[in-house]
């Protein structure tokens, strides 16, 4: 009899040791017991699910509390051997070794974990046995929507989900996430695999889902603070979706992935806030200083034609900046017109194919494109603009923009008559929002009654013709002062920049008046000090993802002089000039930051308290509008969605 409960009695020792472990940490050892978790749940349907392969590890416990005593934590057995109990289970763990288990079990779900009403025992041995999936027939307990309950909101978007897609395995952690997935695999039909369209997402959970989440176990996905869901979704944001995935192919670039999720989780990003002052050279630069003999490839990647977009423009004149004052150790590439999308990946790969050594790409909608491509060329300096993410493969950089503009609207509150003020927005990103905001306390601080109402274009063309009828809705409103482009670029398309009056030309349009004031980019300026480190030696060519290394962010503001900021001398009245110039040098300086406190939304909310001031994080975090701006956040569709990673949010 000893010898038949080997399995037994090697199943008990772990269930003794899951037990001890949470004994001693104060906790109750035994399985949960649904009767004990539905207490005080309103429960509104009960829901057959019929027969389906669930997976063993969402097994969280059993019905009652009766049952529940039999086992540990992790459904080990806790019953001495010598029970009837023990027999039982050593016979159904026979078995499953001699011929497999067959019978379903049935359950109960609820919050999409499991419950077992029939087959504890054959639960606890395919647990034993490190069994993935059984089949079990399931009753979904679907609780009282709560607004007010973060799961139940949560498990609520889940069911959304499950009715699109019949899935119930893959689990996230955001209520979005949900969504998110639908939309990049609502389209998934694989042709030459699958010839039944109806099958199509149970061939996506055999084919992707559990090939990804078997790797993802492999490589150690487990020890991360994410859900298997919310890592596939992010890989293939990067990625895109297959047709199904190989293992072998999956691995290495999932093992690179990893390290990303992994950084998130363990790092804290260093966000450098001015350009270094001292450049050493160490050993590795005094060689690399001595053997290179050629210029470095540099490559600039654009979302827009820089004769439509005063944001690509202004990159345009970094990169002229940097042939300019580095002639003949640079070489130079541009290529425009990128897909906001994974699409731009293949253009990238043209970069790195004609041999750059380091690449830029100049705008956030291309950074999970980016991030794809330099995890496949670790021997590349990748860095893309945008302020709110960062990444070991990637590094970023951004400017404090909310500097110039909060100047910018000291003017506007000064010349304004109407008491109104106007703003041209693109889109409700960070940086903008930022910038908005900024304008408007600006305003505010010269002229307290004054209000801002801003128009969005909900494009990134500046082209002439893309402006005008926002700048017609605000003068209608009684506007007389509008914000628009931050750098002047090209006036043949874009006339529109900066802050101007406005008046009717003849044809009866609304057109710029006086050009009051400006904010102005100054790439060129960062893109020779980061080239100047590399080619000194204090900055390496290639991701250094070695562990430990720090992510890094760089978020350079007016005293690095990224960012300039220019004003009418002629027209802005003496007084105000003076204000000006003692203002903007308290924020060259670092004496005054625009948005110290007390800061209020448009709400009437506390967003920053009184003395206090707002930290990188809630700045490039900004998804509200402060107090004296009108109008509401548009929507904006899937706009967001290209580069927001669950798993990659720096902060």
């Amino acid at each position: 009899m000893a010898h038949d409960m080997l399995a037994y009695s090697a199943a008990k020792r772990l269930g003794q040791k899951e037990y001890s472990s949470y004994i001693s940490q104060g906790r109750n050892g035994y399985l949960p017991f649904l009767d004990g978790v539905l207490k005080n749940i309103d429960i509104v349907s009960e829901v057959s699910l019929g027969v389906v392969e669930i997976p063993i590890e969402k097994i969280k416990g059993t019905y009652t509390y009766l049952r529940s005593i039999c086992f540990a934590r992790n459904f080990a057995p806790l019953m001495s051997e010598n029970t009837e109990f023990a027999e039982k289970w050593q016979g159904v763990y026979d078995i499953q070794q001699e011929e497999g288990l067959r019978d379903p079990i049935k359950v109960y779900e609820y919050l999409n974990w499991f419950y077992v009403v029939e087959g504890n025992k054959r639960v606890s041995v395919l647990r034993y046995c490190e069994m993935e999936y059984y089949h079990a027939e399931v009753s979904r307990l679907i609780p009282k929507y709560d607004e007010n309950d973060k799961d139940i909101r949560l498990y609520y978007a889940f069911l959304d989900f499950y009715k699109q897609t019949g899935i119930n395995e893959i689990w996230m952690t955001r209520e979005e996430s949900f969504g998110e997935l639908w939309e990049l695999i609502r389209d998934f039909y694989p042709q030459t695999r699958l010839s039944d369209y109806n099958a199509r997402f149970r061939y996506f959970l055999d084919g992707v889902y559990r090939t990804f989440r078997r790797c993802y176990r492999e490589l150690g996905g487990e020890r991360l603070p994410v859900s298997t869901g919310d890592a596939m979704l992010d890989f293939m944001k990067i990625h895109g979706v297959p047709d199904s995935y190989d293992a072998d192919t999956l691995r290495p670039m999932l093992k690179r992935f990893l390290m990303e999720i992994e950084s998130h989780a363990t790092t804290d990003a260093i966000v450098q806030t001015t350009p270094t002052r001292k450049q050493e050279v160490g050993l590795f630069g005094r060689l690399t200083q001595r053997t290179r003999t050629e210029r470095i490839k540099v490559g600039f990647a654009y979302a827009n034609d820089n004769r439509t977009s005063s944001w690509a423009y202004s990159h345009e004149l970094g990169r002229m900046h940097v042939e300019s004052e580095l002639k003949d150790q640079v070489q130079t590439y541009s290529i425009h017109g990128l897909p906001e999308g994974m699409e731009a990946a293949t253009r990238l790969n043209e970069l790195v194919e004609s041999g750059c050594k380091v690449i830029f790409t100049t705008s956030p909608p291309l950074l999970n494109a980016t991030l794809k491509v330099a995890m496949e060329h670790p021997e590349v300096t990748f860095m893309n603009c945008s302020g709110w993410h960062s990444f070991k493969h990637v590094n970023t950089y951004f400017g404090r923009i909310h500097e110039p503009r909060f100047l910018c609207g000291i003017v506007a509150g000064v010349m304004s008559r109407s008491n109104l003020l106007g703003y041209v927005a693109t889109f409700p990103t960070p940086d903008v929002l930022c910038g908005i905001n900024a304008f408007a306390l600006g305003a505010r601080m010269v002229r307290p009654s004054a209000l801002v109402s801003v128009e969005w274009t909900l494009k990134w063309d500046t082209s002439k013709g893309v402006s005008q009828e926002p700048m017609e809705r605000l003068a209608t409103q009684g506007v007389d002062v509008i914000s628009h482009h931050n750098t002047l670029a090209n006036r043949n398309f874009a006339p529109e920049y900066g802050v101007f009056t406005i008046v009717r030309d003849a044809a009866g349009q609304i057109v710029p008046d006086r050009y009051l004031a400006v904010p102005v980019w100054n790439w060129g300026i960062f893109y020779e000090k980061v080239l100047r480190s590399i080619m000194s030696g204090t900055m390496r060519i290639g991701a250094d993802v070695s562990a430990g290394n720090p992510i890094r962010n760089y978020w350079w503001g007016m005293d690095s002089g990224l960012l300039d900021f220019f004003y009418a001398r002629n027209i802005i009245p003496r007084e105000t000039q003076k204000l000006l110039d003692v203002i903007r040098n308290a924020i060259e300086s670092n004496i005054f930051n625009p948005f110290t406190g007390p800061v209020y939304d448009a709400s009437g909310k506390l967003r920053v308290e009184d003395g206090e001031v707002a930290s990188h994080d809630q700045i490039v975090a900004m998804d509200w509008l402060v107090e004296g701006v009108l109008g509401d956040l548009p929507e904006t569709g899937d706009y967001h969605r290209i580069s927001d990673l669950a798993t990659g949010k720096m902060g």
